[in-house]
């Protein structure tokens, strides 16, 4: 799932498409990783995992086009993580958050990064430490969303506002000024993700391994 959403945001981003709204279907927009994969897998289905986790978050926010998220149920960690990266996030119902740190794995570096340039610094700190997941109105008045809708409305309300956004500059001029606004983001990324990646990947690989994982899941999931 993970490779065919960068797979599909890097074919849109070469398109003559002139937006994008990401959804999801049923009750969730994405609830997240896969936990029960992670620790059946082995250390090396994380190593590959991981990694085509971080291009898919890094896909989406980097995508040169208005991008909005149709937030049609729960965005739980990197489901939060993916609508994060997007330019505007409207929400119809679930819970958002990201619950990492109560999972007991660290955040990869660009999703720590398009947590706190949605959000800012300081609010992006509370969530990441809390590990809380907040309702619509919770979320919209923290910054996670932009806007809540009834669900009747969300694709409607969702198309509408991509179309706006591409209609604000020429395609070129949005893209640059994108850029723009990313460039820090792109520049800590470049800066910091060589030294942090192996050492987030071993600590994943531990967890998976020592029963922090399973801990988790057995204490909050039902396995089906």
């Amino acid at each position: 799932l993970v490779q065919a959403i960068t797979d599909t945001f890097r074919e849109l981003d070469s398109t003559d498409h002139r937006a994008i709204v990401f959804t999801g279907s049923g009750r969730a927009f994405s609830a997240g990783v896969d936990l029960w994969q992670i620790v059946d897998g082995g250390p090396d289905y994380v190593e590959r995992y991981l990694a085509a986790l971080i291009d898919s978050f890094e896909a989406v926010f980097f995508t040169g086009k208005p991008v909005v998220a149709a937030l049609n149920g729960h965005a739980i960690a990197g489901g939060c993580i993916l609508a994060s990266g997007c330019d505007y996030r409207i929400m119809a119902a679930g819970r958002i958050g990201v619950p990492e740190l109560l999972v007991g794995v660290p955040f990869p570096t660009s999703a720590l990064e398009i947590v706190m340039h949605a959000v800012g610094p300081q609010r992006a700190r509370t969530l990441v430490q809390t590990g809380a997941t907040h309702e619509p109105a919770a979320a919209l008045q923290l910054g996670l969303v932009d806007e809540v809708v009834d669900a009747d409305r969300l694709e409607d309300q969702a198309l509408a506002t991509a179309i706006r956004l591409a209609d604000t500059a020429p395609a070129d001029t949005f893209r640059q000024t994108k850029r723009q606004l990313q460039l820090d983001v792109a520049e800590r990324l470049a800066r910091h993700r060589p030294e942090q990646d192996p050492q987030i990947l071993r600590l994943w690989q531990a967890k998976a391994a020592d029963g922090t994982i399973r801990g988790y899941m057995e204490r909050t999931v039902t396995r089906r």
